[in-house]
């Protein structure tokens, strides 16, 4: 029996061993591979084949941008404990689990409602100034 054990703790050092040396070879390829010089190019941003222009700190987002990223981030979030709860819906009884199915989608359904009472989901127009 401890033969197995030292069987077991080998595997889980070689596992380790290999992420580790997969891990530093990417970085000693890439040190290998890249060229010895930075050139004036490497350090503009690239967006899209187009040479950029103005600075960045010039463009202002309105916050409702942010908010709608939030909740959106928010209800993925919520989303995601869904999936566990429909692959064990068939371990709990019939009706409890429901119940907390419904339960935990009237939950989102309020912070939805209350969202778009409070004007998170409706975008205000701006003038353009001429």
């Amino acid at each position: 029996m401890p033969e197995q054990y030292l069987l077991d703790y080998m595997y889980t050092f070689l596992f380790f061993l290999c992420g580790l040396l997969t891990a530093v070879s990417q970085y000693a390829i890439s040190w290998l591979i890249s060229p010895p010089t930075i050139q004036q190019k490497t350090l503009e941003p690239y967006e899209c084949g187009m040479d950029p222009y103005g600075s960045a700190w010039d463009i202002r987002f309105s916050i409702s941008y942010y908010l709608y990223a939030l909740i959106f981030l928010a209800f993925d979030v919520d989303i995601l404990y869904l999936f566990p709860v429909a692959a064990a819906y068939n371990r709990v009884s019939g009706l409890r689990g429901v119940a907390e199915l419904f339960i935990f989608i009237a939950t989102l359904s309020l912070a939805i409602v209350y969202a778009w009472t409070k004007g998170v989901f409706s975008w205000a127009r701006k003038r353009k100034n001429y």
